[in-house]
């Protein structure tokens, strides 16, 4: 399957969730005279909706899984999910970062996958609750990794307790983090909506996360497009506190509408995708 391929099968399927989740539920026969394509093409899509989690398929069609607001997956049960989409996020948020900045980097697989492409950014001052995010820099300076670059970032990780998403959160992160002032804040997040902003599982972590935005002069959102509409237990931003989102080219027209009147900024990465952030 060519990439072209690839790419119309992500948009397809992110059609296909937003319309299982604003209307509870779907038949085959309704989504492939929708989208003027094959019974087995929507099956295939329905099957690959459900082995990511977002979706459970029955008799003739699918329903929405609902999730408990308390549910947190695992960092290794996320980092399966929505590979290109992160891997185009990160590449398009690394590009804002500014050498000899200082930025935050939150916990999460899209900020991991940012950390990466943010190793040639020379002068960083990275300020992270994140393990994971902490090895990349981590191990770039080993002798023998890929280090020895110049101006290479200076890394703080923040203490605290850990999460199932290996963040850490708590007092002492928190702390920590309220005694900092960052250039931009690079945020990875559970769920986004206009209802309840931004949210995740985790009460401890919203805390900190909510800490981090306070820090920031800019407030980047990294998240892919099936965090749309998701919402987690606590809120701990409103959509009026992020500068810019940065997403994929999987997010439907319907969701760019509602984020383009609401956000300052949105940058939809990838093929199909817009180069620039879009101004509201």
């Amino acid at each position: 399957m060519s990439e072209n391929q690839n790419l119309l099968a992500e948009q397809r399927r992110a059609l296909i969730l937003d319309e299982v989740r604003r209307r509870g539920g779907v038949r085959v026969n309704e989504l492939t005279r929708r989208l003027n394509v094959s019974d087995m093409t929507v099956r295939r899509d329905l099957d690959a909706l459900a082995r990511q989690g977002v979706i459970e398929k029955v008799h003739g069609g699918a329903v929405p899984v609902v999730e408990a607001s308390t549910h947190e997956p695992g960092f290794e049960a996320k980092s399966t999910l929505e590979l290109t989409a992160k891997e185009d996020i990160a590449r398009a948020a690394a590009a804002m970062a500014v050498p000899g900045s200082a930025i935050a980097l939150s916990g999460g697989t899209t900020t991991y996958a940012l950390a990466q492409h943010l190793l040639d950014v020379p002068e960083l001052t990275v300020v992270t609750n994140s393990v994971r995010v902490a090895d990349v820099f981590h191990a770039a300076q080993r002798p023998g990794g890929p280090g020895g670059r110049p101006g290479a970032a200076t890394v703080v990780l923040t203490g605290g307790v850990r999460t199932p998403s290996d963040s850490l959160v708590g007092p002492v992160a928190d702390r920590a983090i309220a005694s900092l002032h960052f250039d931009v804040l690079f945020l990875g997040v559970h769920g986004i909506s206009v209802e309840a902003g931004l949210s995740t599982p985790n009460l401890a972590e919203a805390e900190t996360n909510r800490r981090f935005v306070q820090s920031a002069r800019r407030v980047v959102v990294v998240a892919d497009h099936t965090k749309w509409g998701t919402v987690g237990l606590s809120s701990f931003a409103s959509l009026d506190e992020v500068s810019t989102l940065v997403t994929d080219a999987g997010l439907s027209a319907g969701a760019r509408e509602e984020i383009e009147e609401r956000l300052p900024g949105l940058l939809v990465a990838g093929r199909g995708g817009s180069e620039e952030p879009a101004e509201g």
